[in-house]
């Protein structure tokens, strides 16, 4: 048996494998399981609408019953009595689903018997594998693991290996891994990628007939240097009596045309839910004959694409407003430093498409002074004007991260997207007037949604500002307090705390998600917003260029229930991508520190909790934590009002955003995590 094992409390643990049963008085709850390294875990209440919610429910290690993190389970309570505060431990009494997320680890083999060896922090003991579980796998080798049941005379999880993903601290290994960590498929199958080659790439002349012809209008794409899905472009003419009105278009590849509901594509990319960008890669949505192929809008290739075209009169006031299918033929395809180099008015810039044609230069600056009196208008409108850099990891040929630096913001970065926004806002607005023959109501829609912060966010953000100095008026909508932060974020842009304003406000918001209930969005400042622009790399578009010429075509309101199930899921995909991510940035941030421990480097305190601080690297943004377990020089106690840490003798103090000089003094490349020392 795995060395390993000597970790886990085992007599607290003897009792794991038991049926447990439920205890007479005692309160039944349903939800998901999430556990600690050490062997306990949290109860993460489901509650239904309308119901007040439950605080997550503890349960020690010999009441867990072989449950394990992320398990759907049944926790039995047993009300009215407290220890220490806190209620009495709950005790779970049924697994109702096995969590269907992989544990990533490396595989044992020992005398017939295999086990896996995971760095998770959620997994406290080793998962022993069955006979036929191994799929080739050798001992050493990185694999994931599913957890199928417990073993209750050996007290372990019982597992089945589902991936063998290569040799430990290989490149393709490691992002593999995460990708597995976080239940995303990295490859696509036999069928789904014959399906795609089956595709036709000429457009017959039959389809651009039923099309509105775009070739000859002055067409452009923007999209990053490194990018090989193009999928949206903007066009632009003068056109009405004396050309007195400006037409812009908003071409977005048209996904729908080629990908069938139910076919073996549309599976493939419903069950992805949308791209996955790693440092290093991308995990396209669709097969590569698509992503990059028939529905990137490369230049000098006619395209088919689903558009959005709006003319404005002089004022820059939209006048009217046409959605539907089109073809296109991009003449200039343009990186965002080469755009930023047209606005600027460099001239004879040349692209890799060829020299920036005047008609395109001409419109590019036309576009420029709209998308900057879009902007202007939807922040006076109490949109939320966050501004947080993005950090960029340069890898070689061979995945090593070689530099990092924070991406710099460009008005051609700007510039798209507030075309993207205002296609994605018009849509929605189209549909709200839109009204289902049988029920006269608004036909069930994807719509894209960001709820207003809840009240008690506000006020404990006010609170936390007031610590800093700054006095934020007590606002009757919240609308009116968003522009209230939006002066804040304004008036400490260059003070040092702003960094953590900036954290702090961020973390009272809550997160956009996919629903069929429009209750808009609130960081925009949207009342109706969808997300229309990009069904290369999103699913969610992809339903909603479906949605749009089904009602457009006088079509009825689709069953909204099956509708929600799908928002719901596709929101979760998206969250994971998100985490896989963060996590591959994360991975290749401490392999770039590995050779700079024992180095010293300013940094901005990000994060404070009673068992630390997290730091943040100057222009890397490279993020590490000091243990208040070393600070040797007092005892810190942790304010969750002020969130800041003080010393107990010194009074010394540590607040969001201070600066402060750090050590390096450890870089655990499988844990992802950074481990610094503060200098005094």
């Amino acid at each position: 048996m795995s060395k390993k094992n000597n970790r886990k409390d085992t007599s607290a643990n003897n009792h794991r494998g038991r049926q447990s049963r439920k205890p007479s008085r005692a309160v039944e709850y349903q939800g998901k399981l999430s556990m600690t390294r050490e062997g306990f875990a949290f109860l993460l209440v489901s509650t239904a609408e309308g119901e007040a919610p439950v605080e997550d429910i503890f349960i020690p290690a010999r009441k867990l019953g072989g449950a394990l993190h992320g398990d759907q389970v049944k926790v039995a309570v047993v009300p009215g009595k407290s220890r220490n505060g806190r209620k009495v431990d709950g005790e779970v009494t049924e697994v109702l689903e096995r969590s269907a997320r992989p544990y990533v680890g490396i595989i044992q083999v020992h005398d017939k018997q295999a086990f896996v060896i995971t760095d998770s922090k959620n997994m406290p003991f080793d998962i022993q594998l069955v006979k036929e579980g191994l799929s080739g796998a050798k001992s050493g080798q990185k694999v994931a693991v599913l957890v199928s049941g417990w073993d209750r005379k050996n007290q372990l999880p019982i597992g089945k290996i589902v991936d063998v993903l290569g040799n430990p601290g290989e490149n393709t290994t490691e992002m593999h891994a995460i990708l597995a960590e976080f239940g995303l498929p990295y490859r696509f199958e036999k069928q789904v990628e014959e399906e795609a080659q089956a595709l036709r790439e000429e457009i017959l002349p039959g389809e651009i007939k039923e099309r509105m012809d775009f070739r000859e209008v002055p067409t452009f794409t923007i999209d990053p240097s490194d990018a090989k899905d193009y999928d949206d472009a903007l066009s632009f003419r003068r056109t009405g009596p004396s050309e007195a009105l400006m037409e812009v278009g908003v071409h977005i590849a048209d996904v729908s045309y080629y990908v069938d509901p139910g076919s073996l594509l549309d599976q493939a990319a419903y069950e992805r839910g949308n791209s996955v960008y790693l440092v290093d890669r991308t995990i396209p949505m669709l097969p590569e004959k698509l992503s990059n192929k028939l529905c990137s809008l490369r230049p000098h290739e006619d395209k088919l694409c689903f558009s959005a075209v709006f003319r404005f009169d002089k004022d820059f006031k939209v006048v009217s407003r046409w959605f539907g299918r089109t073809v296109i033929r991009s003449s200039c395809r343009m990186s965002y430093e080469e755009a930023q180099a047209v606005l600027d008015k460099v001239p004879g810039v040349m692209t890799s498409s060829g020299p920036v044609p005047e008609p395109i230069r001409d419109g590019l600056l036309f576009i420029h002074a709209l998308a900057h009196r879009l902007r202007k208008e939807r922040f006076s409108k109490g949109a939320i004007a966050f501004e947080r850099p993005e950090v960029k990891v340069q890898v070689d040929e061979k995945g090593v991260p070689v530099s990092i630096h924070v991406k710099e913001q460009l008005d051609s970065h700007w510039l798209i997207e507030e075309f993207m926004l205002l296609a994605n806002r018009e849509v929605t607005e189209f549909i709200q007037k839109k009204k289902d023959k049988g029920s006269g109501k608004v036909p069930a829609f994807v719509y894209r949604v960001h709820e207003a912060p809840a009240e008690d966010k506000m006020t404990a953000f006010r609170n936390f500002v007031h610590h800093f100095g700054y006095d934020m008026k007590q606002t009757k909508t919240a609308r009116d307090y968003g522009r209230e932060l939006n002066r804040l974020l304004e008036k400490t842009k260059e003070k040092p705390e702003s960094s953590g304003i900036v954290i702090m406000a961020l973390r009272s918001m809550a997160r956009a998600h996919y629903s069929t209930d429009n209750v808009g969005h609130y960081g925009l400042a949207f009342d109706h917003y969808t997300h229309f622009t990009s069904p290369i790399r999103r699913y969610s578009d992809l339903m909603v260029h479906r949605l749009l010429l089904h009602y457009m075509n006088g079509g009825k309101s689709e069953p909204q229930a099956d509708m929600e199930k799908r928002c719901i899921y596709i929101s979760q995909r998206e969250q994971l991508a998100t985490e896989a991510e963060r996590a591959s940035i994360k991975y290749k941030m401490v392999e770039y520190m590995q050779d700079k421990v024992g180095q010293e480097f300013e940094g901005v305190i990000t994060g404070l909790t009673d068992w630390g601080m997290y730091v943040e690297l100057g222009q890397t943004q490279v993020e590490g934590m000091v243990a208040l377990r070393d600070i040797q020089d007092d005892y810190y106690v942790f304010d969750k009002d002020s969130v800041s840490l003080t010393g107990t003798h010194n009074g010394t103090r540590f607040v969001l955003g201070q600066k402060v000089r750090i050590r390096v003094s450890r870089a655990n490349l499988e844990q992802k995590q950074l481990d610094f020392i503060l200098i005094q």
